[in-house]
């Protein structure tokens, strides 16, 4: 290519275009816009295969945590994943989930991130062996009333439960507080309480009519599945 410049003739090297058929005909298009086009295709392609609605991310994670027994079979990075889902459902949370009153209702736990929190020693590594867990289930009934439930097989021999009752406190308008009494151990014919009081603090950072994210004071993701409907 030849350019004028200060009455003298200059030559600048010539790039070749990469070339494409447009109607049949040869078209050189610049490397440029060649580069453009594939990264906007890259780009839209990584963009459809997140999802990006509360309903997708629901369904994501839910997909990631059933079927784990409550995230102990989950490994490093696939436990990460699902905190990464649990941090983009975060984003969509209503503003005072602790006075919604979706939060009534039956709920199954599905998942923890330190999967031998709850449930406690029942859910340890020697506790799976001896109690083989069947359901964990929070009921939370209003005003201000929560049912926590282990039920497991002893040995695979005799069916028994674990039961907490607590009363829920709100601290502010995502974080509840909730004092248990003494658990009460079924199993056989034994039906006694045993320990005394106890109190845990959890942020509800996600809820809707089909699921609820909360964190612990120490950090712990859970994930709980309603099993009743929603209050209206």
């Amino acid at each position: 290519m030849v350019v004028f410049a200060a009455n003298a003739l200059v030559k600048i090297p010539t790039v070749p275009f990469p070339v494409r058929k447009l109607n049949g005909n040869s078209v050189r298009l610049p490397c440029s816009l060649r580069l453009a086009s594939s990264a906007i295709r890259e780009t839209a392609v990584s963009v459809i295969s997140q999802p990006t609605k509360p309903d997708d991310l629901v369904a994501d994670i839910l997909s990631k945590v059933i079927g784990t027994d409550r995230g102990v079979l989950l490994k490093k990075d696939e436990h990460k994943k699902v905190g990464e889902v649990a941090d983009e459902l975060q984003r969509f949370c209503i503003e005072t989930p602790v006075a919604s009153p979706l939060i009534f209702g039956d709920w199954d736990v599905v998942y923890c991130s330190n999967p031998t929190s709850p449930g406690g020693g029942y859910r340890s590594f020697i506790g799976r062996l001896v109690f083989k867990t069947k359901e964990m289930v929070q009921t939370v009934e209003a005003p201000d009333v929560v049912k926590n439930k282990v039920s497991f097989s002893l040995f695979g021999l005799f069916d028994g439960e674990v039961s907490l009752k607590g009363k829920l406190t709100v601290l502010d308008e995502k974080w509840i507080q909730v004092t248990f009494e003494a658990p009460q151990l079924k199993v056989g014919g034994l039906d006694l309480r045993y320990g005394g009081e106890s109190e845990v603090k959890l942020q509800i950072t996600y809820i809707d009519e089909r699921v609820r994210l909360g964190m612990g004071s120490r950090g712990s993701l859970f994930v709980f599945n309603r099993l009743s409907k929603p209050l209206a």
